[in-house]
């Protein structure tokens, strides 16, 4: 009899609702399931900004080391958030397919207010800062954190004109309002929108039940956008808007480096064939680096460590 698989996540009602929609696809394909509920750093601590404490893994970590300890057998992330390099010993499982890529500002008052000249906007993302400052110069950026419930709380409660989200996000849980934007003028984060399941490398029943839910396309996809910020980043956490997209035969891709403040920006576009579309991302990561990334991201290093 094929064993019980606990399912590892976050406490949030977005990430529970992740969790659950894996154990309803495990539960249908005949296996049983338990879901273990933990609490990660990023979302306990809320006072600091996220690039501080260190975006990349500070949602992931708590998982990781229960799944090292033995308490749970898979982890469930929505993959943005899940760092390029993996811990030794635990791998990619499965990625599901992807939901909608795009930002969107959720707004109070009129779409003018919103717009206007002097606007404060509420993010916690680095990315969303820099795009969102490139086009709208004269806004004012603070900082937002916590899961999307809280989030959508603090808009509320503040003399804010708008806040940013993942669109995929709200929809999921039932929470998209109805004064909303999409920006689809905004490069989304590499890996936005998908969800990632991980396991150990040695437990070969779990990778076989889990490999039942992998989605092909996404991976190519989301695999390319991390390559990207992989290359880019040197671990270092920066504002970097990466999405690939399969058009028939060929895979789309767009790039983009932004300075914090949004003043300059590095981008890429490119298009190759499925056959070679592997190393899309870190040739388009290379080509900014030639172009004067290499220099922004000196400067980008220099700001997120103050």
């Amino acid at each position: 009899m094929a064993k019980r698989i606990r399912i590892g996540t976050r406490n949030s009602e977005l990430a529970l609702w992740q969790s659950h929609l894996v154990e309803n696809s495990l539960n249908e394909l005949g296996y049983d399931t338990e879901i273990v509920e933990l609490s990660s750093i990023g979302d306990e601590v809320l006072d600091i900004p996220l690039h501080q404490i260190g975006s990349m893994g500070v949602f992931t970590k708590t998982l990781d080391v229960a799944m090292l300890r033995g308490q749970i057998d898979i982890a469930v992330h929505s993959l943005k958030d899940v760092p390029t390099q993996l811990p030794e010993t635990i791998v990619q499982a499965a990625v599901l397919e992807r939901a909608d890529v795009n930002d969107i500002v959720v707004y109070k008052g009129t779409e003018e207010d919103l717009l206007a000249e002097g606007a404060t906007i509420a993010t916690g993302s680095l990315r969303r800062t820099a795009q969102w400052l490139h086009k709208y110069p004269s806004h004012n950026l603070t900082d937002l954190r916590g899961n999307v419930n809280t989030r959508l709380k603090k808009l509320e409660d503040n003399k804010w004109n708008g806040a940013i989200f993942a669109k995929a996000g709200l929809e999921r849980i039932n929470l998209l309002p109805k004064e909303h934007l999409v920006l689809d003028w905004m490069i989304p984060a590499p890996a936005q929108g998908a969800i990632m399941i991980t396991a150990l490398e040695s437990d070969q029943e779990v990778l076989k039940a889990c490999a039942k839910l992998h989605h092909e396309d996404t991976a190519l996809c989301v695999g390319i956008e991390r390559d990207f910020m992989r290359t880019l980043e040197g671990g270092c956490t920066a504002p970097i808007g990466g999405y690939a997209e399969i058009e028939g035969d060929s895979v789309t891709f767009k790039g983009l480096l932004s300075a914090i403040n949004g003043k300059e920006q590095k981008g890429v576009f490119k298009i190759a064939s499925l056959a070679d579309a592997k190393n899309l991302g870190k040739i388009s990561a290379e080509e900014i680096l030639a172009n004067g990334g290499k220099e922004l991201m000196n400067e980008i290093k220099k700001v997120v460590k103050k």
